[in-house]
């Protein structure tokens, strides 16, 4: 018989307040989507750059499609990344995969032609999905419940920092004159290799998930973390006693995830998937052909794009910022219905100005920060939903599992279609890219209301019974007072 464990980690780490111990792990770890941000921003900021270089000489098509390749490098990173992290911890994959983003953003820099272009785009975009699965996890699992809705959503809202970086960094070393030709967009994907650089140490202070060690027979080492968390942060002093979880000393099996997701939680499983793909595919279709958009229609010159990309990664930040508090105090459900909804019904309205030329470069980039305010909330709410809605034990797969299958339907055909379209000059036909996303986010804005899990303020292991809890009934039942 397998014996039980009594641990009271989660209740411990739940009734923290906020303190440098989480500014620390927001900081080391939330650079993961600002490096996505400074990629993503780059690669279309530098498109222009690309096609007008001597040397690669890029189509619009081929633009599109290393566009899709880094998306498909992220999903099949995810899915790696995301297995080891649950079977080896959190903690030691972050390196691995910042390593491998370091080692691949800096070989871009030195592409001879569109082939090893794409490559080590493939190459980076498979180290970012990576961090992705472990860091995702491990933020959900080291922050206390009543600040876990609204720090997701602002951790995976500093995208937009690095996109704004991207912006300015694409502005200033395209500026006519100032580099040689084939020089200046080689130096602005060194940018990513030097940020991450400069994370590395930072990491060192971050340590493992007690809640993982404490499913891996290692509730000591657990127990020392929190002690050590506990001793530069103070307790919520609510006089309530700290609740225990009974967990079973015993492995889990590859079939027992497979069975979480298609017979324990179906209707979850499928909630996920349409949230990852709607966003995925409403993101990455427009963002990676925004650069496109513009000089194609709006004849904007290549090294002022990232002027307009500015304020559109201001509109993106402050989305999760001011929105996302909200998450916590109206709940995941209303708040998740609102934003997917408005993000369609908003992209359906621009879409329709662009289809009639309504819009001047300043205009679309109006309409674009309006339609990505509330856009960047949802798209973030669905990483937190993909963490939040299954077991401890396969929490990195899980998120890596809906952002390989929603990116890679989504996400993948996104940018390859988008540029395929933008590559015909018509208007209309851009515009009928653009309703389809807005199509899906509606869809999946109307799935919410019965699909959706009011997750908020409540601790991880109640939302979703580790697969080892020896008393899961006990453990899904809402908490006293919550």
């Amino acid at each position: 018989m397998d014996s039980i464990i009594r641990t009271d980690i989660p209740a411990r780490l739940d009734r923290l307040w906020w303190g440098r111990f989480h500014t620390q792990v927001i900081l080391a770890l939330g650079i993961t989507w600002i490096l996505d941000g400074l990629e993503v921003t780059l690669a279309g900021a530098l498109s222009g750059a690309l096609k007008s270089s001597r040397l690669l000489h890029l189509t619009d098509a081929q633009i599109g499609l290393a566009g899709s390749l880094y998306v498909l490098g992220a999903v099949g990173g995810a899915l790696v990344f995301g297995w080891l992290a649950d079977r080896w911890g959190r903690r030691r994959l972050f390196n691995i995969t910042l390593g491998l983003y370091l080692l691949a953003t800096a070989l871009t820099a030195f592409s001879t032609g569109f082939t090893t272009f794409a490559l080590f785009r493939l190459l980076t975009g498979a180290g970012i999905g990576g961090e992705y699965s472990a860091i995702n996890s491990a933020i959900q699992e080291l922050i206390p419940a009543r600040y876990r809705g609204h720090t997701d959503l602002l951790v995976n809202g500093s995208f937009w920092i690095g996109a704004a970086l991207g912006a300015a960094g694409a502005v200033i070393l395209l500026k006519p004159g100032l580099l040689p030709q084939d020089f200046g967009w080689r130096v602005a994907f060194g940018i990513g290799a030097a940020l991450g650089l400069m994370i590395l140490l930072l990491r060192r202070l971050i340590p493992e998930s007690p809640r993982w060690l404490m499913t891996h027979g290692q509730v000591e080492e657990g127990q020392r973390v929190v002690a050590r968390i506990e001793a530069g942060v103070a307790p919520r002093a609510d006089g309530g006693a700290l609740a225990y979880t009974d967990l079973l000393d015993r492995r889990i099996r590859a079939a027992e995830v497979l069975y979480t997701l298609f017979r324990t939680y179906p209707r979850r499983t499928l909630y996920n998937l349409v949230l990852m793909a709607s966003q995925a595919f409403f993101y990455n279709a427009i963002f990676f052909t925004y650069a496109l958009v513009l000089a194609r229609f709006y004849h904007v010159a290549e090294d002022r794009i990232g002027l307009y990309i500015l304020p559109f990664a201001a509109g993106n930040f402050l989305g999760p910022l001011v929105l996302g508090r909200f998450f916590d105090v109206f709940g995941r459900k209303r708040m998740i219905f609102l934003t997917y909804a408005l993000s369609g019904l908003l992209l359906a309205v621009t879409a329709c100005l662009f289809a009639s030329a309504q819009l001047s470069a300043t205009g679309q980039t109006l309409a674009w920060c309006i339609v990505f305010f509330f856009a960047s909330a949802a798209a973030s709410s669905a990483y937190l939903t993909a963490g939040e809605s299954f077991p401890l034990e396969m929490r990195a797969l899980a998120i890596a599992i809906f952002y390989a299958l929603g990116t890679g339907i989504g996400g993948v055909v996104g940018p390859w279609l988008l540029g395929a379209l933008v590559g015909t000059g018509a208007r209309g036909a851009v515009a009928m890219g653009y309703l389809l996303g807005a199509a899906l986010m509606l869809m999946a804005a109307a799935l919410t209301p019965r699909f959706g899990i009011a997750a908020e303020r409540h601790p991880l292991e109640w939302v979703a019974a580790p697969l080892s809890s020896a008393a899961p009934e006990r453990i899904t039942a809402p908490p006293p007072g919550s």
